[in-house]
C-alpha cells in the first residue's frame, strides 16, 4: 500500500509525506519530504561583514526570527570576545521568552487543536472555541507587543546587534506590558485547561530528548551544556563531535546523535529541566499527570504530549517575562554604545559557536571571521533538522495501526502526528 500526502498544510513551510507499507504492516519506504528549495542563507553570509549577519539570518523564518538573531549575535560575540551588560542580557531573555510564547500559542490553537476535532476551517474553530480563541489571540498579541517594544518591530526585529541594542525600549511601554501580564497568565491557564481535556491518542515510543541544561534553573538563553538522555556535553562538544549532519540529501541537514534519532523542543526541555518550572506551571503539569493517571515516565513516551508541554511553557514563560520586566525596570535603562566595529586586531582566525532554545528546540549558530571582519564560514543547525528523523520513527509506529482506516482518516492521522512536532520547514531548508 502506498500512502502519499503531497502537501501537509498548517505547518510553517512546505512538506509532504510518502510511505510504502505491506499488508502485514511492514514499512518498506517512509519519508517526510521538505518541498521548499534550498535557500542558501549560509552562502549569502559568506563574505559579508559580521554585523550584517543578524539581520540576514532573521529572514530564515517569520515566526522565529528572534532565536536566529540572538543565536547569531551571541556566536559572534563569543568569536570577538565581547561581553554584554546585565541590561542587554535581560532584554534579550525577554525577547526570546516572548517569541516562545508567541510561537507556541500560534501552533497550539490554530495549527494543532483543529486536528482533535476534525476541523478544517479556522472559522469553525473560532465558533467552537470562542472564549479560548480570544485568550489565544490576547496572549499572541502581548508576545508580539513585547517583540515590537524591545526589538523595534514585531516581525524581524532590528534593534538587537552585536554588543547590545541600537535603541532601548521606553520605560513606560515596558510598564504597560507588565500590567497586561496577569490577564495573559489567566488566558494561559484557560489554554492549559483546554488542552488538558483533549483525549490524546495512545502512543508509546521511547526516545532521546536533548536541550540546553545547567542543573540550576529552566534554561533557554545562552548556556554551556547540552543534556541528551542521561548524558551531558558542552554545547561545543555536542555540536562538533556528538551529532552527525547528513549533507547528502539537501535541502535539509538531517541530524542524528550517534546514529540515533532524538527530540528537541518543549517536551524535551520539560524532560530535562521540568523540576525548574515556575511553581504554577509545575503544579499544572503535575495536575495533568494526576488527572490522566499517568507517570512522568509514561508522559514522555507519548509524543502527542508535546502539545501539552507547549501549554505549560506558555504559562512558564509568561511568568518568567513578568519577573524579567520587573528586573529590567529596576535598571536605569541607559543607552549603551556597543562596539559595532571592534579593532582589526580582534579579528584574524576568530570563530564562535552559540546554542540557545528556539520555540521548537535547540538552535546552533557557528561563524568564522577573517581579519577584516568578514564571514569566512558559517553553519546553522536548526531544531527541525534535528527532529526530522524522530518524526519518521514515530510515523513507523503509527502507520501499521491505521492501515485499516479509510484513506481520508489515514491522511488525517499522519498529518496530526507531524503537526504535533510543530515543524518549521523554512528553518530546516535555510
Amino acid at each position: 500500500m502506498k500512502i502519499a500526502i503531497p502537501h501537509i498544510h498548517k505547518i510553517e513551510g512546505e512538506a509532504g509525506f510518502w510511505a510504502k507499507v505491506t499488508k502485514t504492516g511492514k514499512i518498506e519506504e517512509l519519508k517526510l519530504q521538505t518541498l521548499l528549495g534550498l535557500r542558501q542563507i549560509e552562502g549569502i553570509l559568506v563574505g559579508r561583514r559580521y554585523f550584517e549577519v543578524p539581520i540576514v539570518v532573521s529572514r530564515i523564518c517569520g515566526i522565529c526570527p528572534v532565536p536566529h538573531i540572538l543565536c547569531a549575535i551571541t556566536s559572534l560575540e563569543n568569536a570577538l570576545k565581547i561581553k554584554v551588560s546585565e541590561q542587554t542580557s535581560l532584554l534579550r531573555k525577554l525577547l526570546l521568552a516572548a517569541n516562545i510564547i508567541h510561537s507556541h500559542t500560534l501552533h497550539l490553537f490554530f495549527l494543532s487543536l483543529p486536528d482533535f476535532f476534525n476541523i478544517e476551517d479556522d472559522l469553525d474553530l473560532l465558533k467552537k472555541f470562542k472564549k479560548e480563541s480570544k485568550s489565544a489571540l490576547r496572549i499572541r498579541d502581548l508576545a508580539l507587543e513585547i517583540t515590537r517594544v524591545v526589538g523595534g518591530r514585531a516581525i524581524h526585529p532590528i534593534t538587537p546587534i552585536v554588543g547590545g541594542f541600537t535603541r532601548l525600549p521606553e520605560r513606560e511601554k515596558l510598564k504597560e506590558i507588565l500590567v497586561k501580564i496577569p490577564q495573559a497568565i489567566e488566558d494561559a491557564n484557560l489554554l492549559i485547561e483546554t488542552f488538558k481535556k483533549i483525549e490524546y491518542p495512545e502512543f508509546k515510543r521511547e526516545t532521546l530528548f536533548a536541550s540546553v541544561f545547567n542543573g540550576e534553573d529552566y534554561p533557554y538563553y545562552v548556556e554551556k551544556f547540552i543534556k541528551i538522555g542521561e548524558e551531558k556535553f558542552t554545547f561545543s562538544d555536542f555540536y562538533s563531535v556528538q551529532i552527525e549532519e547528513d549533507l547528502k540529501s539537501p535541502p535539509v541537514k538531517r541530524v542524528r546523535f550517534r546514529g540515533k534519532a532524538y527530540m528537541v523542543g518543549a517536551i524535551a526541555r520539560i524532560k530535562n529541566n521540568g523540576k525548574f518550572l515556575t511553581k504554577n506551571s509545575r503544579e499544572k503539569f503535575e495536575e495533568f499527570l494526576k488527572e490522566k493517571k499517568i507517570s512522568e515516565e509514561e508522559y514522555f513516551k507519548n509524543i502527542f504530549h508535546n502539545l501539552f508541554s507547549q501549554t505549560i511553557e506558555v504559562l512558564h514563560f509568561l511568568e518568567v517575562s513578568q519577573e524579567l520586566l520587573r528586573e529590567i525596570l529596576k535598571l536605569p535603562l541607559k543607552e549603551e554604545k556597543p562596539k559595532i566595529n571592534p579593532p582589526r586586531c580582534t579579528f584574524g582566525g576568530a570563530s564562535g559557536l552559540s546554542a540557545l532554545e528556539a520555540p521548537r528546540g535547540t538552535l546552533f549558530h557557528y561563524y568564522e571571521i577573517d581579519k577584516d571582519g568578514r564571514i569566512l564560514n558559517c553553519n546553522i543547525v536548526t531544531p527541525t533538522a534535528q527532529f526530522l528523523h524522530n518524526v519518521e520513527e514515530d510515523l513507523k509506529i503509527i502507520l501499521p495501526k491505521i492501515l485499516k482506516f479509510k484513506k481520508e482518516e489515514r491522511i488525517r492521522k499522519v498529518r496530526s502526528l507531524i503537526r504535533v512536532y510543530d515543524p518549521c520547514i523554512s528553518c530546516a531548508t535555510h
